[in-house]
């Protein structure tokens, strides 16, 4: 062991074991799963990590705190989903692929500012110190696919979503907490924005995702991952 910690962050306890597993069999690392953003911060108080991997649902439920740490922070997403200024990573492709996107953290290092197709393309997230992160990929299990949403038929081949980022972070993060029930005044509190700026985000919201109601705007949160069924 390294003395490195890595943090994954996602309430899909499958998910976080099975990313856990392939990145062990990449680097020696401690890596810890967390349930939720809430046991995160409360293990951040004894142990400092050098890489957060996150939910796209729990990372716009927290977008400050993971844009602060721009530079340590993956987005798991479903799908070929970017986030301006910050890296992700698709856990919905088959294994190998998604070997390979990790591994790919080791090369040149980017600063925050790049977007998060860089990590797809091949460009790096910068390692402590300078060492790689990974080591050849000879004797890794290929077979089978990552555990993405919907889990494939065996044998079947399987094509990830394409999900555009329609919605900026902001108007994310508004719609998600407009699908969890949430009124205007209350998102203006939680986002320390205006009562009239969360208005004009929500007509933002309805008119690019030509939605006719808020059950619309549940859908999309939900099909896209940022708000799971049972918070509804």
């Amino acid at each position: 062991m390294h003395g490195l910690s890595i943090a994954i962050i996602d309430s899909n306890m499958l998910v976080g074991i099975g990313l856990q597993q392939i990145i062990k069999d990449i680097m020696p690392a401690d890596i810890q799963v967390f349930n939720s953003f809430e046991e995160l911060r409360d293990a951040s108080a004894s142990k400092s990590f050098v890489h957060y991997f996150v939910a796209s649902r729990i990372y716009f439920e927290h977008t400050a705190f993971f844009r602060d740490n721009a530079r340590k922070s993956v987005i798991l997403v479903n799908g070929d989903m970017q986030i301006n200024g910050m890296k992700t990573l698709n856990v919905c492709q088959g294994e190998k692929m998604l070997v390979k996107s990790i591994l790919s953290l080791h090369g040149s290092g980017h600063g925050p500012g790049h977007p998060g197709p860089d990590l797809r393309r091949g460009n790096a997230m910068p390692h402590p110190g300078g060492h790689p992160m990974g080591h050849p990929m000879e004797g890794l299990p290929m077979g089978g696919h990552f555990m993405g949403h919907p889990h494939p038929m065996d044998g079947m081949p399987v094509e990830p979503p394409t999900h555009e980022l329609i919605l900026s972070p902001r108007e994310i993060e508004v719609a998600v907490l407009l699908a969890k029930g949430f009124i205007n005044k209350e998102i203006a509190d939680k986002l320390n924005i205006s009562t009239t700026t969360v208005n004009t985000h929500r007509t933002h919201i309805m008119e690019k995702l030509e939605a006719r109601s808020l059950a619309d705007i549940i859908v999309y949160c939900v099909m896209n991952g940022f708000v799971e069924v049972s918070d509804l």
